[in-house]
């Protein structure tokens, strides 16, 4: 698998191939949401990334774009996302917000809900996309 930039249009083209294959597999996640995600400050493409995760029917499903009737919108920067993602730097995670670098717009309790464990097909999966990634 090649590696793409994070966030990249081929990345995030190569997560949505990775749903589907692993497509019931996964766990389900601990809430039902749709969850709209901004990203500021690309360093390609367009200054602003716009794209979605929905749970709404019972598997986490990321997608380009916004979902209508979002539960909640999340609005960052690039570096706080991958310092998030990429970096699985939690401690960015709560400095960015109580910075104000990260915002949360709407049922801020749909993303505070711990996500249960992660099974084998999860963490195979965690694995290629941080293989991917560069």
């Amino acid at each position: 698998m090649s590696k793409n930039p994070f966030l990249s249009e081929a990345w995030l083209d190569a997560i949505i191939a990775l749903q589907e294959e692993y497509d019931g597999q996964l766990p389900p996640p601990a809430v039902k949401m749709k969850m709209n995600q901004i990203v500021k400050g690309m360093p390609f493409g367009d200054e602003v990334l716009h794209f979605h995760l929905d749970s709404s029917e019972g598997a986490g499903k990321l997608g380009k774009g916004h979902v209508d009737g979002a539960d909640v919108t999340v609005t960052t920067d690039y570096d706080t996302a991958r310092a998030l993602v990429v970096d699985q730097n939690q401690a960015a995670a709560m400095q960015a917000f109580m910075s104000g670098r990260i915002k949360v717009d709407g049922d801020m309790t749909k993303i505070m809900t711990p996500q249960p464990p992660k099974n084998d097909a999860q963490k195979e999966l965690d694995q290629k996309i941080m293989e991917m990634t560069s």
